[in-house]
């Protein structure tokens, strides 16, 4: 899963950069393939939730034969504080079987106090025995930090108060 969760704080931190200036994101299906390559396919429809539905199927099929793959999407949490945008991520690490689902909340940009970017939340976890969340946050934001934009602005607006 460490390649798997890399793979998804990479393309969290692209997500964070195309939404930091408010616009809206178009559903990515990334994955990494036998050679270690990383892809991306962007989903585009009329209706966001088509792109998810289709971005999601793709991930569930894996006709690429990918190592991992990551599909993001804008969406909603809720959380103690209330309801706020978020990126959800759903990771795949196709080798080891297991399956992850992650929340990176945000404020958006349109908001009087501006764009903020907030601490993931890790959702759910499908795969051998107990994850170990710590080694998750390790390898998570070592993919953030691969990404030189996403990673700027994910320091510079980052509020850890949620």
């Amino acid at each position: 899963m460490q390649q798997a969760i890399r793979l998804a704080g990479f393309f969290a931190a692209h997500g964070v950069w195309c939404v930091a200036d408010g616009e809206d994101l178009i559903p990515i299906y990334a994955f990494e393939d036998a050679a270690g390559e990383r892809k991306m396919i962007r989903y585009a429809a009329e209706r966001a939730e088509d792109g998810v539905a289709e971005a999601r199927a793709r991930l569930g099929a894996n006709p690429d034969e990918a190592r991992h793959a990551v599909m993001v999407h804008d969406g909603f949490l809720t959380l103690p504080s209330g309801r706020t945008d978020a990126l959800i991520l759903s990771v795949r690490d196709f080798a080891g079987d297991g399956a992850l689902t992650l929340a990176v909340p945000y404020r958006n940009a349109a908001h009087p106090l501006g764009f903020a970017v907030h601490r993931p939340k890790f959702l759910d976890w499908r795969g051998e025995g107990e994850p170990d969340y710590a080694r998750l946050g390790e390898d998570f934001f070592a993919g953030v930090e691969e990404h030189e934009m996403g990673d700027r602005v994910w320091q510079s607006k980052l509020d850890d108060s949620i």
